[in-house]
């Protein structure tokens, strides 16, 4: 059987919509019953449309995954935030709408983000994933991430945590 393949390109101020709806449906996914209701809705309305626009005139390393010319996934990437030694890079976000997962799309689109910042002389890859989010610890996990590391995250009074994975 032959892989799908998507397109993924470099995100346009057009795709800012389609961000947020990705965003919105994802993250409803992948963290209800794990981040608060509240504080999870609240980050949900703070990416809204406007706020993809922004980022992407801004420059931010973000990629778009699209099939059939729908756009279904992105990844954020740049410099580590935490200045870890293993890991110059880091994906902050890799998302696809949930009907688009487990086919393969997310790995296609986690080597893209990977190669782009390689090409950008950042090596070494950095992700955080919440603990609880299971399907993201196998992802990462499956595609060959070391665990390097725990943290702990509050959302409103409840703490969240999150494991950091690195590869070389």
């Amino acid at each position: 059987m032959r892989a799908l393949a998507s397109t993924i390109r470099v995100a346009v101020p057009e795709d800012a919509a389609a961000l947020a709806t990705i965003h919105a449906a994802a993250w409803r996914s992948a963290y209800a019953g794990i981040i608060p209701y509240r504080s999870l809705g609240g980050m949900i309305r703070r990416h809204d449309a406007a706020w993809w626009e922004s980022a992407i005139k801004r420059g931010a390393g973000l990629l778009v995954a699209e099939f059939e010319g729908v756009p279904f996934g992105y990844a954020s990437f740049g410099a580590t935030r935490t200045g870890h030694p293993a890991a110059a890079g880091e994906i902050y976000e890799l998302y696809l709408l949930p009907h688009y997962q487990g086919i393969g799309f997310g790995r296609q689109l986690f080597a893209k983000a990977r190669a782009v910042l390689r090409e950008r002389g950042l090596s070494g890859l950095l992700v955080w994933a919440l603990a609880e989010n299971t399907n993201a610890l196998a992802f990462y996990r499956g595609l060959g991430g070391r665990e390097i590391g725990r943290a702990t995250e509050r959302f409103e009074t409840m703490p969240v945590e999150k494991i950091a994975f690195v590869w070389r």
